[in-house]
């Protein structure tokens, strides 16, 4: 199968992009970003999430882009639009976010994450110029890693040995209906570049955090954990607290996004491991105590039982992504968390809104 590329233009043209749940917290961090540089962006989000419709506002108050409700289940209610629009890139970050969700209600999270993808893909297959398509998956796809040793210290879990970090070629092992449904997404982009040459891509990525994230227990951890702290909400750890995941910062991501976009030849057909690697970690406890010393205020966290499929630690080999993307983190944890700090803090009043709505 011949691989579809549009013929390459000066990286600084303007582009017709569509953001799928771009009124979520990576997507709308996204539309920001290619509004500011002058790309045409068309948004689509049903507003399921909480938070959306307060990013949404933020959003139509300081740039111009075109939005469109829809639910990626119905094809019929935004086919027609995609078309009309003639997308350079589809940058895919809608979906079902959380384990929980997805343990609950298996039909809603398979629906959201492997009907919606399938759907999209279709529309691409049958357009006479398919766009780039970069789906955000998770790490979840490996699950619970079998075979790697682990060792417990008084705060965290680490790799026994030599071992540092994930590669893309572990074998994939979904655990949870959260896991099947987007590892089952992850696997059919990669198969339509294969099958019908649509250049495509995607991201596994660990845990992405910063500004505009209205975190839920359930999803979004690090944004939680700070915003409870600061608005008084109770904070519950669920296991001992020594789980580990790299962290990256949104504005790290995005720079992966857009050199993914530009080197489309190369990453097409690929899944990258995309998040903080090995010198952007953080425990659980690790995150408490920080956030006691950004916010001067002590936490009395409760506890509960792990979750289905969490991990001891998961932290992701960026071999890969360098190589090809030339790309590594370059906001530390401890900048980073400061700097979603401060954006809680000056949004506080939006954020107690959503929490009590």
């Amino acid at each position: 199968m011949v691989l579809v590329l549009r013929a390459k233009k000066s990286e600084e043209w303007q582009l017709n992009i569509i953001v799928t749940g771009g009124c979520g917290f990576i997507g709308s961090n996204a539309v920001a970003r290619f509004c500011a540089k002058g790309h045409n962006v068309l948004v689509i989000d049903n507003l399921s999430r909480q938070g959306t419709a307060a990013n949404l506002e933020y959003l139509q108050q300081k740039f111009n882009f075109e939005y469109l409700r829809a639910d990626l289940v119905n094809l019929d209610d935004y086919e027609p639009v995609v078309n009309r629009f003639k997308p350079d890139w589809i940058l895919h970050c809608a979906g079902q976010v959380a384990v929980t969700t997805s343990v609950a209600n298996p039909r809603l999270d398979f629906e959201g994450n492997v009907l919606a993808t399938f759907n999209l893909l279709e529309i691409c297959r049958n357009l006479a110029d398919p766009p780039f398509f970069l789906f955000a998956s998770t790490n979840k796809v490996y699950g619970d890693l079998e075979g790697v040793q682990t060792e417990e210290g008084d705060t965290r879990y680490r790799y026994k040995g030599s071992f540092s970090g994930v590669p893309e070629s572990w074998p994939l092992n979904f655990h949870s209906p959260y896991g099947c449904s987007k590892g089952a997404a992850d696997q059919y982009v990669l198969e339509y570049s294969r099958t019908y040459g649509i250049a495509s891509t995607v991201f596994r990525q660990s845990c992405i955090y910063g500004p505009r994230q209205f975190g839920l227990e359930d999803q979004g951890w690090i944004a939680w954990f700070m915003i409870a702290s600061l608005l008084g909400e109770p904070i519950t750890i669920f296991g001992e607290g020594k789980q580990v995941r790299d962290a990256l910062h949104v504005d790290d991501l995005l720079d992966a996004y857009e050199l993914a976009f530009h080197n489309r030849e190369k990453v097409s057909g690929r899944a990258y491991n995309i998040g903080g690697g090995p010198d952007n970690t953080l425990s659980v406890l690790e995150l408490v105590s920080k956030i006691e010393t950004l916010t001067g205020l002590p936490i009395s966290p409760g506890y509960g039982p792990r979750r289905p499929s969490d991990q001891n630690i998961f932290v992701s080999d960026l071999t890969a992504a360098g190589r090809d993307l030339l790309w590594s983190p370059t906001i530390s944890v401890e900048v980073g968390l400061e700097s979603l700090f401060h954006w809680i803090k000056e949004n506080s009043d939006t954020i107690r809104e959503q929490l009590d709505k």
